[in-house]
C-alpha cells in the first residue's frame, strides 16, 4: 500500500497547484454513485478507503465502467480542478454528511460534486488530516459549520488557492486561513 510521508504530501499539494493555472469547469452529466467496496484503494495516494473517517469522493470517467474512488472530499476536489482530470470526467459524487456519521460516512447518501455545499476549515479529521466536509443541503453544511467551526463554501468558491490551503501534511491543522 502506498503511503504518504508528510514531505510527500505537501509536495504532491505543491506540485497539483503548480501545474494548474485556472480552475477546471464542473463535472459533466454520467453515471450514478456506487457504494464504495471494502477494499476500494484511493485514486491518488493508494490508501484503503474504509480506514478513514469522513466524506469520501468517487468519479466517472471517459471508458471506465467503475468510478474511481478517493479517500477525501479534498483529494476528489483537487484532481477534479487539474484540467486534464476535469475533460474526462463524465460525473463525480461526493458523501452527504447531512445525518451520516463522521466515522463511517453512508454509501447510500451521495450528491453530485457540483451541487453540493462544503465546508472548510472544520475541526474533524479527513483520510490525511484536513478536509471539506459535503453536504446536500445548504442548512446541513450550515448546521455542521456550527458545531464544528469553518465556513461554507459552494462549488465555484472551491479554489485550487483554497484546496492549496488545507492540503497540509496531517498534524499540521484544519483551519483555512
Amino acid at each position: 500500500m502506498l503511503l504518504f510521508q508528510p514531505a510527500a504530501w505537501a509536495a504532491f499539494a505543491l506540485a497539483v497547484l503548480a501545474g494548474c493555472g485556472e480552475q477546471a469547469g464542473a463535472p459533466g452529466a454520467g453515471p450514478g454513485p456506487r457504494p464504495v467496496p471494502p477494499d476500494a484503494t484511493c485514486h491518488v495516494c493508494g490508501m484503503i478507503l474504509a480506514r478513514f473517517p469522513g466524506p469520501k469522493g468517487e468519479a466517472y470517467v471517459d471508458e471506465a465502467p467503475r468510478p474511481l474512488h478517493f479517500c477525501s472530499t479534498l483529494e476528489l476536489l483537487v484532481w477534479l480542478r487539474q484540467p486534464e482530470a476535469a475533460a474526462q470526467v463524465r460525473s463525480a459524487w461526493v458523501h452527504d454528511m447531512g445525518g451520516t456519521p463522521w466515522e463511517r460516512p453512508d454509501d447510500t447518501r451521495w450528491v453530485r460534486a457540483e451541487q453540493a455545499w462544503y465546508v472548510a476549515g472544520h475541526r474533524l479529521p479527513g483520510a490525511m488530516g484536513p478536509t471539506l466536509a459535503s453536504f446536500a443541503r445548504r442548512e446541513d453544511a450550515e448546521r455542521f459549520a456550527r458545531e464544528h467551526g469553518g465556513r461554507v463554501l459552494g462549488w465555484r468558491d472551491v479554489t485550487l488557492d483554497l484546496l492549496g490551503s488545507l492540503a497540509r501534511p496531517p498534524g499540521a491543522g484544519g483551519r483555512a486561513p
